[in-house]
Parts: structure tokens; sequence; C-alpha cells
């Protein structure tokens, strides 16, 4: 699955079936603004947070990542005339900002300014997502360039690399916001752990860095275990419910999120849109037989 999310010809089929786009609508609300809108008053009327993706990764122009900058620029406008800069805040991929393109460090980082800027007019920040182990170093950097300007920017680390135990505790300063994740991308074992329980235990041990730190830890699970563990690290630690939050990707465990929320703990909900679903989708799928199972009942539901 993670093999076809990269793969074009899969790509061109899958999104030419109606019954694929019918099982995405669960993971992704829609391809415009208005439909990412529409999740987030949904999500703020039920006392939860968002973060909103623009979809689309791997720009290979730099008119391509001059469009996904606009795309998110038009984004954080649209929160601020819809009132809704005070619970979203925008995720992005330094990758569609043109960071692989030639240049693309500078690029990127002009791009990531624009972006950064025009979220702290409105009231809001961003948070740079994390892709594959490749690209680390690249988003890192442009995570600390950005935050001479715009101290709330955010990373995400993956716990999934061995690296990120040392990362953590970089990020771990006054200030910092950091969403730890378990990761979604296809690593080798020379740079990650491979097994799920090696993967849950890295991750109890970089959340443990976290937590200890000064910064903002955003804990982003959907484990049942890893969330209970987490209660317990953050209680130990005596950590008030403003300090750290939760975060789920949309259409994932809607209940947890609900009832993490109803019990006073801050929940954002990780909200992708765009016409570039395909690669989110397919990442979706990998991660868990259940998702999968969604497409093979709608498959049959369609026969």
């Amino acid at each position: 699955m993670l093999a076809a999310s990269r793969n074009h010809t899969v790509r061109d089929l899958a999104t030419r079936l109606p019954v694929v786009r019918r099982t995405v609508d669960r993971f992704v609300p829609g391809e415009g603004v208005e439909d990412a809108l529409r999740a987030v008053r949904e999500i703020k009327a039920s006392g939860r947070l968002a973060t909103i993706d623009t979809l689309g990764e791997d720009t290979t122009t730099t008119a391509a990542a001059s469009a996904a900058t606009q795309a998110n620029i038009t984004l954080v406008r649209s929160l601020a005339d819809a009132g809704l800069t005070d619970v979203a805040e925008v995720s992005l991929k330094a990758s569609a900002l043109g960071q692989a393109l030639p240049g693309g460090a500078e690029l990127a980082l002009e791009n990531a300014q624009r972006i950064a800027s025009a979220a702290a007019e409105a009231g809001t920040t961003v948070t740079l997502d994390a892709e594959d182990h490749t690209t680390t170093d690249a988003t890192h950097a442009l995570v600390d360039a950005l935050r001479h300007e715009f101290a709330g920017t955010g990373t995400v680390l993956q716990a999934m690399l061995f690296r990120t135990e040392a990362d953590a505790a970089r990020f771990a300063g006054p200030g910092s916001r950091v969403r730890l994740c378990k990761g979604a991308y296809a690593e080798p074992a020379s740079v990650a752990h491979q097994s799920p329980a090696d993967v849950r235990a890295a991750f109890q041990r970089c959340l443990a860095v976290l937590v200890a730190g000064e910064g903002y830890p955003m804990i982003a699970t959907h484990d049942p275990a890893m969330i209970t563990a987490a209660l317990g690290q953050l209680l130990v630690a005596g950590r008030s419910v403003d300090s750290y939050e939760f975060q789920m990707l949309y259409g994932v465990r809607p209940d947890e999120q609900l009832r993490l929320a109803r019990e006073g703990h801050r929940v954002r909900v990780y909200v992708p849109y765009g016409v570039d679903w395909y690669g989110y989708y397919m990442r979706r799928l990998a991660e868990k037989p259940a998702n999968l199972a969604l497409l093979g009942r709608a498959l049959v539901s369609r026969s």
C-alpha cells in the first residue's frame, strides 16, 4: 500500500473509481477550502481544535510550489474570515513548498515565511509536517529558521526513527511546539524501528523527553495503550491541561477524540483537504487493516 501511494499508474486508476472516492470521504472532508471550513466548524462545535493540511507533496516545479503557497495563504485568510483561527492552525509539508527543487532550501523558506506571516497576521500558527527520513535535517533547519521570526512554529517528530529521541531533546526547550507521532512512511531498518512493539517503546521514550521539557508536546496517536501511557506520564510530570494536547486524524477514532475532549484534554484533529488526496489516503489504508476493510466493503457493495 505504501508503494502504491507513490505509483502513478495505480493512482490514475484509483482516482477514476467512484467507489474509492466514496471511501475517501471518511478521511478527507473534501477538495475545496469550504469543505475544510465545514469540517472545522463541526470540530469547533464539539470542543476540539484543528490543524489543516492542504494536500500535496513532491512538488516538481517552482510554479507548483508557488501555487501550494498561495493555497495555504488563501486557507489562512479564509479561516480568519470565518472566525476560526481561535481553534485552527495550518500544517505544511516542506516538499510541497519546493524543498526538493534546486535551491529548494531557500525557496521553501521563502514560501513558508509567506504562509507563517499570513498566519501570524490572522492570529494562528503553522506546523511543519515530517516526511520520509531523507528530508528530516532539511525540515528541522527550516523550522529553526522560521522560529527566529515566528516563535510558535511547530515541528513533527516520528518515533520510529532511531534519531528521534535526540531530536526530542533538542526541540524540548521553552516555547517549542512538537507533534510526536509513530511515523507513516516505509523506512529502512538502517534508520528506523521495524516492529510495532519497538515503535511503541520508542514513542514512550521520546514522549518522556518532551513531557519533561519546557515545550508544548502534541501527542499524535490513536493507540489506546499509548494514550493511557501518555496520560500517566503527564500526570506524574504534573502537566496542566493547557500545556499539551492530543492529536488525531480526521475520521479516525472520533469517539475517543470526543471522550478526551469531554474529560478536559485539548484534542486537535488533523484535517486534510484538496484534490491531491490519493497519497494521503493510501497511507491511511496502509496503517491499519481495518481501514483497508472499508474499501473492501465498499467494493463488495458496488459489485
